[in-house]
């Protein structure tokens, strides 16, 4: 652990910034916290083993990363086992078109939405734990901690332990440069052979008559290996000679691919995604320039837009002064950024007296424009503020020095906010029909009514939903 007095100043600025509650779980998991608990830590499972907010807890664990508390991590994930294929310190390190799972033989493209996950792990400079040193972790110890994700939704120690007896029939420790043959028995089954180190896997195929001659191949491992298809075998005696031809240690281990592995690796909980975070106003507020490379362009494949814009705000400065609707304009702004914020959305930007704000999903945009029109029926001024929201994929990208986003769903969804001329909110049937968004509008008492509209740029009519 640093020395006291260091990380006590770092909690006493994170006090000022972060809610009371999850600072104090934060600094009782670094104090009496196993190692393991604090590694590759995931915000949601927090919030819900302690009962606070979400929002509250992925600010507070934003504001302690920025004071170095923790160390944030972006993760590449592969859905189909869970494991971490890449790893980065911010963004940016998300570079590449698509990612392999050497365990899955698939590969991925990098949606924000479900295939990057964003961690936090403390820093060696507030508490040394095992996992900044992952070369000297056990072998199940290092799957746990460094190659499962966050969201794999592992069993209790003891059935877990279980679990990994049942689909496993023999693993090794080879230090770098190290051989070792391994002698077992091979049941008629699809076999893994598999290292999470480096990322190297061989299929075997094991079927047939039951021989009695001795069987064997050699797994070579090495930091550039060319993907390797599948081998036949039949069951009985396997001499199976590992090699590792790298500079690090690795954990080759060698799984049998039935149902109990498939339950083991299905099981999911929620993580933080980084379409959660871009869309966060914490995370925009302190990262607000060191998102993206100019280069980038992440694909995201469902995000919701709403744009709002103030109707009568000219003709306001012309009424009252410039003072005068200066400070009613400016007050709109903050009211709009408070319930953005409460909805956990993020306002991307202002254009004139117009707001460009993104939400995680359909009904948490709707709640949000039901609480600005009301919101807004206490300025003074006649003001009137159009609202238009849709939702679908994007491009996440960096514009002019801030991360912005692109693509057609944005263009419709200010598209859509132009057709309002009255205190009506207009929504295209994504939206609409989104069943949580849906819910809302019912329980509100709110009927939307549906018409075929023309956007400017957009070549065929859309279905527009006017909410009164």
């Amino acid at each position: 652990m640093k020395r006291p007095g260091e990380t006590d100043s770092r909690f006493s600025t994170l006090r000022q910034s972060a809610k009371a509650k999850p600072v104090s779980a934060i600094e009782k998991l670094i104090r009496d916290g196993p190692d393991r608990g604090l590694c590759r830590i995931n915000a949601l499972a927090f919030a819900t083993e302690h009962r606070l907010d979400e929002e509250d807890v992925i600010a507070a664990f934003l504001h302690a990363a920025r004071l170095g508390i923790f160390d944030m991590s972006w993760n590449i994930l592969c859905p189909g086992c869970g494991g971490v294929l890449d790893s980065g310190t911010t963004l940016k390190t998300v570079n590449q078109a698509e990612y392999q799972c050497a365990l899955c033989a698939a590969g991925y493209e990098p949606t924000l939405d479900e295939i990057v996950e964003v961690t936090f792990t403390i820093s060696p400079r507030v508490r040394r734990i095992a996992a900044h040193d992952p070369g000297t972790l056990p072998w199940i110890e290092y799957y746990k901690q460094v190659y499962w994700s966050s969201g794999i939704d592992l069993p209790d120690e003891a059935t877990l332990a279980k679990l990994i007896k049942a689909v496993t029939l023999d693993t090794a420790e080879l230090p770098a440069g190290e051989k070792v043959v391994l002698s077992l028995k091979l049941p008629e089954a699809f076999v893994i052979v598999f290292d999470p180190v480096l990322h190297m896997s061989q299929f075997i195929e094991v079927k047939g008559e039951p021989t009695r001659k001795r069987q064997s191949f050699d797994f070579v491992i090495t930091r550039k290996h060319a993907p390797t298809g599948t081998i036949q075998m039949r069951p009985g005696r396997l001499e199976i000679s590992l090699e590792n031809r790298s500079n690090v240690r690795t954990l080759p281990g060698i799984w049998v691919a039935n149902h109990k592995l498939h339950d083991l690796l299905s099981k999911r909980r929620p993580f933080l995604t980084a379409k959660r975070l871009l869309t966060n106003q914490t995370f925009r507020d302190i990262y607000r320039t060191d998102t993206l490379d100019v280069d980038q362009r992440l694909k995201i494949t469902s995000l919701t837009f709403l744009f709002t814009d103030l109707k009568g705000s000219t003709e306001l400065y012309e009424r009252v002064g410039d003072l005068a609707a200066y400070d009613l304009v400016r007050a709109h702004f903050r009211v709009l950024n408070e319930i953005v914020a409460a909805e956990r959305g993020a306002v991307v930007k202002t254009i004139g007296d117009a707001v460009m704000a993104t939400f995680p999903t359909p009904d948490r945009a709707m709640a949000a424009a039901l609480k600005m029109r009301e919101a807004l029926k206490d300025l003074k001024g006649d003001l009137l503020l159009k609202i238009g929201i849709h939702e679908g994929p994007c491009l996440a990208v960096s514009l002019n020095d801030r991360q912005d986003y692109f693509g057609r769903t944005v263009n419709i969804a200010a598209r859509v906010q132009g057709l309002a001329t009255s205190r009506s909110i207009f929504a295209t049937r994504r939206v609409v029909t989104d069943h949580e968004a849906s819910k809302l509008l019912q329980s509100n008492g709110i009927a939307a009514t549906p018409e075929k509209r023309s956007l400017r740029g957009i070549a065929k009519q859309i279905e527009i939903f006017e909410i009164p």
